[in-house]
């Protein structure tokens, strides 16, 4: 666990799991690239990893919380992933900014009152196009973010309903749900902001042979990786617009 040392409020990643220690010992783990795309410096974070069995302070001790992707899969309800939940809705009660991405996207719909489970239109992986919906205008995260950009991929299941009054952003060619944003201040992707290229080329090789077998067009998911500039900048546009530091 990192603490941190300033005035401010720190902000806390609740860390739900890793890539494989191959992925992991080239970029980092999860907690590690998402403290990075969100421009954070060390002595302003707190790392939980809850997959761990750590668990959180009270939410009054952050000014948000962003929520790390795992291998792991909600629906099966591991006793740590629903300890998380339960926080998450203390949170969210709160009014506490929170950021989920990809299992915490799943998670934090499925803690207020949503629905996830296996995507029936199948895995999506590598660089696809995500399209803003009306819901999305107006909002001061996403001033002046184009109606369609590239966001990077890497996920089986997804929120197959969100929770009550929650408003959809964004979606995707093969996921309805790919940005959501619950309340006034708590917000998730199913895309990965905190991924960059070489991170998804090598994770498509690592793991291509699975996905052919899933009938996925290898060859084409590998040719079309590229930089996602618009995706990647969301963590950052969260915390300036609704948890800035001091």
């Amino acid at each position: 666990m990192t603490a941190a040392t300033s005035s401010a409020l720190p902000v806390l990643i609740l860390h739900t799991g890793d890539p494989d220690d191959m992925l992991k010992s080239q970029f980092g783990g999860y907690a590690e690239q998402l403290v990075q795309a969100a421009g954070l410096p060390t002595d302003d974070v707190e790392i939980v990893s809850v997959h761990e069995g750590q668990r959180p302070q009270a939410p009054a001790r952050y000014r948000a919380a962003l929520i790390t992707g795992s291998p792991a899969m909600v629906s099966d309800k591991e006793p740590w992933s629903e300890n998380t939940a339960a926080w998450l809705r203390e949170a969210a009660a709160a009014e506490l900014p929170m950021f989920g991405v990809c299992y915490g996207h799943q998670l934090l719909a499925h803690a207020l009152g949503g629905t996830v489970g296996y995507n029936p239109a199948g895995r999506e992986v590598g660089t696809q196009t995500v399209e803003l919906l009306p819901a999305a205008a107006g909002d001061k995260m996403l001033a002046g973010v184009p109606p369609t950009f590239p966001a990077q991929m890497l996920h089986a299941q997804t929120v197959l309903q969100p929770p009550p009054g929650a408003a959809v952003l964004a979606r995707s060619d093969l996921d309805e749900h790919q940005m959501i944003r619950i309340g006034r201040n708590v917000f998730s992707t199913q895309f990965h902001p905190e991924f960059g290229p070489d991170f998804i080329r090598a994770h498509l090789e690592r793991f291509g042979r699975r996905y052919a077998a899933e009938n996925l067009d290898m060859p084409g998911l590998a040719a079309n990786v590229r930089a996602t500039p618009v995706a990647g900048g969301l963590l950052r546009r969260f915390l300036e617009a609704y948890a800035p530091g001091a």
